[in-house]
């Protein structure tokens, strides 16, 4: 069953992205799960679980994470932090382009946009830098990645990072959207999605299978 979110508006100035999850408290903002299994040869599932809302002109969004071991490697922004301990928010505003943003443990993102996963546009520096972000395991991730280890990430998404869309207000806005949770070279391979993927195999690159969300 598709599932649907309503993505509430709250009157929060928030500057700093370890601000949100506060932010997130005064305004009774819920957590969704991420934890569809979609393929049988990669059963293990992490808890994971997300709750988001809007200021109009920025999205706030707030993971919190429990698994067996993490990972963080990725050199930089636009890396290959998929392949670390990451959460993702795919989004598509106009039915054709889609939009992905990942972010590993430590808060080191992806964003780019395009019609499939093959023709993306990765977003520029200016684009990477006006997204704040926060992570609990700043400073003091595990020597050797072993846990089981609980982490958080928060994330302060403006308007600009979705580049080429025109948006500026979410206030109103409908678009479909998927979330997921990864870690392709951990000890465990996952890959967990929010709304359910019927692939053959795991591929969090397909818009088809988004769900409706609304901004309020």
């Amino acid at each position: 069953m598709t599932k649907k979110l309503k993505i509430r508006k709250i009157d929060a100035a928030v500057s700093d992205a370890a601000e949100v999850a506060a932010a997130l408290d005064n305004a009774g903002i819920g957590f969704e799960k991420i934890e569809t299994v979609n393929w049988d040869e990669f059963p293990y599932r992490p808890e994971v679980k997300f709750r988001i809302a809007h200021t109009g002109d920025a999205i706030l969004i707030n993971y919190r994470c429990s698994e067996e071991a993490v990972r963080a490697v990725a050199a930089g922004d636009n890396g290959a932090v998929w392949e670390d301990s990451c959460v993702e928010f795919f989004a598509s505003f106009d039915g054709k382009h889609y939009y992905n943003i990942e972010c590993n443990c430590l808060g080191t993102i992806l964003c780019a946009v395009g019609a499939d996963r093959n023709e993306r546009t990765m977003a520029d520096k200016t684009v990477l830098e006006g997204v704040k972000r926060y992570s609990s395991l700043t400073g003091k991730m595990p020597s050797d990645g072993k846990g089981p280890v609980d982490w958080e990430v928060s994330l302060i998404v403006p308007a600009t990072t979705y580049f080429g869309a025109g948006i500026s207000d979410f206030t109103g806005r409908k678009a479909t959207a998927n979330f997921y949770k990864c870690g392709d070279k951990l000890p465990t391979p996952h890959f967990l999605s929010w709304n359910p993927i019927a692939t053959a195999s795991p591929d969090f690159h397909r818009p088809e299978f988004f769900a409706p969300i609304e901004f309020e």
